[in-house]
């Protein structure tokens, strides 16, 4: 199987990092390379908004995570959940990925259980949100800065999501491998790597 819809785009530096780091191109590499300008101006975009935010790397996370799950992306779901089993526990990222009520679980906070349920609301449909839900994340402990950076980067999470999904990044074989028994069973959707599910 091919790992993205399109065909291999000219070799970028990318290619080179990757490889440095992890041995292996991505596929989304393979596949941003296409414009290399505009994953440079994502990043830097996505690096901008966390760089002054007090969200902490595992709210970060469990957004992400439930960003990804709800949006049927199983390339960001399995290395997202991955890091966020690492920064909480298996268990606790198979459950936010699976969507189950993540209130009651002593591995998350009241923060982080409000941002996972608040990423499938925004992904599910924003123009469904309340002043009441925004009402409920400041009784959760964030501020009015917090909540816009959160959404925000639940939308661009989303943007980066539609591009891979829509044309076919698989998740990579080498990621997957990686990828811990309880958060791998938990990703159900999307694309797998190889093709499984296709």
């Amino acid at each position: 199987m091919e790992p993205t819809f399109l065909a291999e785009p000219p070799r970028t530096s990318a290619y080179d990092d990757d490889l440095e780091s992890e041995g292996y191109v991505y596929n989304l590499t393979r596949l941003w390379s296409w414009r290399p300008d505009v994953m440079t101006s994502f990043k830097d975009l996505r690096a901008e908004l966390l760089a002054d935010s007090s969200l902490t790397a595992r709210e970060v996370a469990v957004m992400v995570t439930a960003t990804a799950a709800a949006r049927g992306d199983s390339y960001c779901a399995l290395a997202w959940g991955t890091k966020l089993a690492g920064l909480a526990d298996e268990p606790t990222a198979a459950k936010v990925i699976q969507g189950q009520d993540t209130s009651a679980l002593s591995a998350l906070s009241v923060r982080e259980a409000a941002l996972a349920a608040w990423s499938r609301q925004v992904v599910g449909d924003p123009n469904a949100t309340a002043k009441s839900d925004v009402d409920g994340l400041r009784e959760a402990g964030f501020s009015d800065r917090e909540i816009f950076e959160a959404t925000t980067w639940i939308a661009l999470r989303l943007a980066f999501s539609t591009v891979n999904d829509a044309l076919g990044a698989r998740p990579d074989r080498e990621l997957a491998v990686k990828v811990p028994d309880s958060v791998r069973e938990a990703v159900n959707f999307g694309r797998a790597a190889g093709g499984e599910r296709d």
